[in-house]
């Protein structure tokens, strides 16, 4: 068994598209509109199913907020410079809410950035 992508529901498609891709350096791999059922998915992610896993982000007509509930925590995404990274994400106009560093109590450095929606996404630097 593996992870094969994660759901996220958006409010603006094209907003959190260009966040993900523009950003956070994704591309988007791929879109589909279903009208009848109104919802429109596109996923993107750092590679393809099955080497990579997979963010879908659901747009449902007409919806342009959810509340996140309490349970969802964040997506980690490991990176070279988590430092940099920030930097970077700050650059493109996006929100760094915990700036890079070590870990309470260890030696991981750490970050985390918001999307467009609210969900977190964790930094962790590679050792």
């Amino acid at each position: 068994m593996r992870i094969l992508h994660t759901m996220l529901r958006v409010g603006d498609l094209q907003r959190s598209i260009d966040f993900y891709t523009k950003v956070l350096g994704m591309s988007l791999l791929r879109t589909t509109d279903r009208p009848e059922q109104k919802y429109t998915l596109a996923f993107v992610g750092y590679g393809k199913n099955p080497e990579h896993a997979e963010l879908e982000l659901t747009y449902n007509y007409g919806v342009d907020k959810y509340d996140l509930g309490s349970a969802y925590g964040h997506i980690a995404i490991e990176v070279d410079d988590a430092y940099k990274t920030c930097e970077a994400v700050k650059a493109q106009g996006g929100t760094v809410t915990r700036e890079a560093g070590p870990v309470k109590g260890g030696n991981t450095v750490i970050a985390f950035v918001q999307d467009p929606d609210g969900y977190k996404i964790e930094f962790i630097q590679r050792h």
